[in-house]
């Protein structure tokens, strides 16, 4: 399959068994045939011709630097055009602390990455458009990057979907169907078959999701080694954990490369109203099933986890960390207090940092990554402002309250 982008991608290789590889086209959209069984299933990971990355690869002479484009040699082929996705700012927030703030994304969203490469792979593959199982960031980057592309989507999602979420899927002229939970894996598949459509989500009982998206997480940890440098530590929010598995192949590959010393520890952060990305490392299992009872983080709210996870966390000596909502709230509050407005799943990741068992220390700079923008929350917009007495007197007194001294 040819590509205008200077990919070294060579095929695709299972999770499950590093030796079991495949042809890179087809995407492999069910994860590894041959080690997923009923009981269990492997996702696939994308191989390189590691020998043929140029030794300027993180400073990136003579290629674009804006966009995914940056670091295409070790992504799958990029035939869709970008929308400038990636290149976010660290902000240090105090103390060696850095946020990764992937709300700057172009629909505000970490997803953004991911979906360069997941609609690449429908174009390349000539399909008329994807389709997409999501109630939130995942459904409204997909139908960013299909409009660019000229394709069609289809999102099986939700009734209750954030204001701003629907907005998006509205502009982008997406089919919005929203359906029961339980309803939206069996209707993609048949879309998939029926209409021919690229499947960009999950279709697998333990999450596998798609052959190239997690390539495109690689990406901030290509960012942050170019920015920063090697961290200490990265806090990461946390549902299925394709973004965590991203960043740690991403710094993985950089050690390989010998472009940086080593791999820095990843914290995955779930809700503690699941977590079962810390209940399988917990158990000694690859993934497995938990309940999951209410939480406001409805971006990382999973009943199951992927191995990925469980894959990035063994690799780089790293722990699962569950956080509850009240912790998430303090973070969002917190990075507010700094200028940055997330959604509430984003705080995810600082809040791990700060209620980090006692047991555990990081050493050197820590970076915590938000994945998306407040505006993605359910309940924006439920604030409404009443007209304030314009009076002198009325202002100084709801000025005073407010802890303003003249």
């Amino acid at each position: 399959m040819a590509s205008t982008s200077t990919s070294l991608a060579t095929a695709q290789r299972s999770l499950g068994d590093p030796d079991i590889r495949y042809p890179l086209w087809p995407p492999l959209t069910r994860g590894c045939p041959q080690t997923s069984s009923d009981t269990m299933s492997y996702p696939v990971e994308i191989d390189y011709d590691y020998t043929r990355v140029p030794p300027d690869f993180l400073t990136g002479q003579g290629r674009p630097r804006s966009g995914l484009d940056r670091w295409a040699p070790l992504l799958p082929p990029l035939d869709a055009p970008g929308l400038g996705e990636g290149g976010t700012p660290l902000v240090e927030i105090g103390d060696g602390v850095y946020v990764k703030d992937e709300s700057r994304n172009p629909t505000w969203s970490h997803k953004d990455r991911l979906n360069r490469c997941t609609v690449s792979a429908a174009l390349a593959s000539g399909a008329p458009g994807v389709v997409v199982a999501s109630s939130g960031n995942h459904g409204a980057s997909a139908a960013a990057y299909a409009a660019r592309a000229g394709l069609r989507c289809v999102v099986l999602g939700s009734s209750e979907l954030p204001p701003a979420v629907a907005s998006f899927l509205s502009a982008y002229g997406a089919v919005v169907l929203p359906v029961a939970v339980a309803e939206r894996w069996p209707l993609t598949e048949r879309i998939a078959e029926e209409f021919g459509f690229h499947p960009v989500s999950n279709l697998t009982p333990f999450h596998t999701g798609h052959a190239f998206g997690a390539e495109g997480y690689k990406t901030v940890a290509y960012e942050i080694a170019a920015d920063l440098g090697e961290p200490g530590a990265v806090f990461v929010p946390t549902g299925y954990g394709e973004l965590l598995f991203g960043i740690w192949k991403g710094f993985a590959e950089l050690h390989r490369l010998g472009l940086v010393s080593g791999v820095p520890r990843l914290f995955s952060c779930e809700p503690a109203a699941g977590g079962p990305l810390a209940a399988a490392l917990r158990q000694g299992l690859p993934a497995t099933w938990v309940d999951v009872a209410d939480t406001e983080a409805y971006g990382i709210s999973c009943p199951v986890n992927s191995y990925r996870g469980v894959r990035a966390l063994t690799g780089s000596a790293g722990r699962a960390l569950t956080v509850d909502d009240e912790a998430m709230h303090r973070a969002q509050a917190e990075l507010a207090g700094q200028g940055l407005w997330v959604e509430l799943s984003s705080a995810a990741g600082l809040a791990g940092l700060r209620t980090l068992p006692d047991d555990e220390t990081v050493e050197g700079p820590v970076v915590c990554v938000t994945t998306s923008s407040g505006f993605k929350d359910t309940r924006v917009g439920e604030d409404r402002l009443t007209p304030a007495d314009p009076s002198w007197e009325a202002v100084r007194a709801r000025l005073r309250a407010a802890g303003i001294r003249s």
